[in-house]
This record gives C-alpha cells, structure tokens and sequence, in this order.
C-alpha cells in the first residue's frame, strides 16, 4: 500500500458540522512558534524567506481547518511581504486570524514576528493573506460556516476583508 494511502485508511471520518451556524474570527485564531535553527538559514545567518512562507502556509491552514472543519488546499497567496530578516536563534511567532469566508474560501490574515531570546527585542518580519478552499471527501470543495463579527473590531476586519474581496473579484473579472 502507498505510503500516503495507509495515512489516509488510518483518518477517522470528519465529523459533520452545521454549516449554517456562523462561527468568530477568536474561534479559529492560531499561533504557531518554531525556534529557528542552521538548517532554517543561509550561510550568513538569515533565515530562508522559503521556511517562513511554509511556516505561515501550515499556520494559516489550521484556521482554516478549524474553521471550516475540513481538509483545505491552499488557492491563493495574495501578498507575502518580507519586513525584516530573521536569523537562526531567533524564535519565528506566527499569529493568524480568519478575514473574510465565502461559500467554500476562506481569507487568512498572518503577522510573523522574530523573538531575540537574548535581548527580549521583537520585531515583525513578515505579514500575509492566505486563501484556502474547503474540501470535502472526494477533493471537491464544499461549504464552509460563515465568519460572523463576535465584536467591533472583528466586524471591522469582516468588512475591510469584504472590500479588498470586491476590489480583488473586479480586478479578476478585467483579465
């Protein structure tokens, strides 16, 4: 049997879930911390913006997995911006959040930071918005709960996500 096969016959059945029940943006809120080590970097210390991108990648993905109670497949990177280095030594933190749900999408919001152990500093390294897709038993996409506003600030979020998801359709629609 194929290794990945054996994975697989080994996974319980996901549960179902009432996709008509809205869920919050602190529901599914994750942070992921690694310290970073020679293997994470290049010769002069710097950690590879590659190991951060695969970093935010699997931390958003447990938002959405969270969220939306289903293997997901990562759709879209729409901006990864490198702010400042990263070096070995340093522990990576990667905070996520959910933006913005569709009927199957799902919009994740991440901030790294860099901890210097030694001096207490942190600075912000990277940020990133990550759309994944929800996916049901046979690889299809399936829907996913909608993202309700437990607060101000997350309605907020909610609408500027929904905005930037207009703006984004638009933009598509023109090519």
């Amino acid at each position: 049997m194929h290794p990945i096969e054996k994975i697989k016959s080994k996974r319980k059945p996901h549960p179902e879930i009432d996709v008509s029940q809205g869920r919050t943006i602190a529901y599914s809120r994750s942070t992921t911390r690694r310290l970073m080590e020679m293997l994470d970097a290049n010769a002069h210390g710097n950690v590879h913006g590659g190991v951060i991108m695969r970093m935010v990648d699997e931390a958003a993905a447990i938002v959405a997995v969270k969220h939306s109670g289903k293997s997901v497949v990562t759709a879209r990177i729409e901006r990864f911006d490198f702010i400042a280095p990263a070096y070995i030594g340093n522990v990576i933190s990667i905070y996520c959040s959910m933006n913005y749900v569709g009927r199957t999408s799902m919009e994740v919001g991440v901030d790294v930071q860099a901890e210097d152990l030694y001096t207490g500093e942190i600075r912000r390294v990277a940020s990133s918005r990550v759309t994944y897709v929800a996916l049901d038993a046979n690889g299809k996409p399936t829907p996913v709960p909608p993202l309700i506003a437990g607060n101000e600030e997350e309605q907020k979020i909610i609408d500027e996500a929904r905005q930037r998801r207009l703006q984004t359709q638009n933009e598509d629609s023109r090519k």
